[in-house]
């Protein structure tokens, strides 16, 4: 027992460490320095909004407080672009250290999670901020946006586990997955409410994770807003209400097991 917290107490330190000096490479010798992270969200959102808006009213039509609902599943989906995107890479990148120093290597993919953990409460007290000049006051119902982030955080380690595994061995594989994060920005219901799909498109949207987690989340928000309908509200057998989470055990489950399966080979392999 003694060892085993000592392990995680180290593996605390050195993930620590990871997550402070990416922070310090990634924005060292930039003006706004951390206010970058902030700054991609919210342009993607303020062009969206303008557009959905003015330009084609009918894209945001029927959506109350259209501006904290797009916000709120944008800020969502860029921590889970950013997570990804950048787990994807991190064994790779960090190929020196890996055949240097004997790190837990698991640690350099979760580190990039946390990092885009640490933008998304950034991004949170944004969409807090808005909440309220939009006439939007605090209710317990918020508190299960806590449940949601838990849910997308697990949801992008077990995917930055599996595709950093394949990345050492099949380098397209980033290329895929960008095109793919693309495709899931407009299939996820982040820009279009879910509620204006066909029935059949909606459940089947519904069981995507990000469609349900992002759902949930905008719920707990607004939970009065039709827009931010449920996977509960949409299906009526409680049993299909759990087939997203299971999607992301399975996830979590089957990336943990193939990168402790590669992680051996990785020095090799980089």
């Amino acid at each position: 027992k003694e060892m085993r917290i000592l392990v995680n107490k180290e593996n605390e330190a050195i993930l620590r460490a990871i997550v402070s000096t990416d922070f310090k490479v990634r924005y060292q010798s930039s003006v706004l320095g951390y206010v970058w992270s902030l700054l991609k969200p919210m342009f993607m959102f303020g062009i969206l909004y303008v557009l959905f808006t003015y330009a084609f009213p009918q894209g945001s039509k029927g959506i109350e407080s259209y501006g904290v609902w797009l916000l709120m599943g944008i800020v969502l989906w860029n921590f889970f672009s950013e997570a990804t995107m950048i787990g994807t890479r991190s064994v790779v990148d960090n190929g020196q250290l890996i055949r240097k120093v004997a790190i837990p290597r698991h640690l350099l993919v979760i580190a990039s999670s946390v990092s885009a953990l640490i933008n998304l409460g950034l991004g949170m007290i944004v969409v807090i901020l808005f909440a309220f000049l939009s006439g939007l006051f605090p209710t317990f119902s918020w508190l299960l946006l806590i449940p949601a982030i838990a849910e997308l955080f697990i949801l992008s380690v077990g995917l930055s586990l599996l595709l950093s595994a394949l990345y050492v061995i099949f380098r397209d594989i980033a290329y895929i997955w960008e095109i793919l994060l693309q495709a899931g920005l407009y299939a996820s219901g982040i820009i279009f409410a879910v509620t204006s799909m066909p029935s059949v498109i909606q459940k089947i949207a519904f069981l995507n994770p990000i469609t349900q987690i992002i759902q949930d989340a905008r719920h707990a928000l607004m939970p009065n807003n039709p827009a931010s309908q449920t996977i509960w509200q949409t299906f009526h057998n409680p049993l299909l209400w759990f087939i997203p989470i299971i999607i992301v055990m399975v996830i979590f489950g089957l990336g943990s097991w193939y990168f402790q399966r590669r992680q051996r080979f990785f020095a090799e392999d980089i």
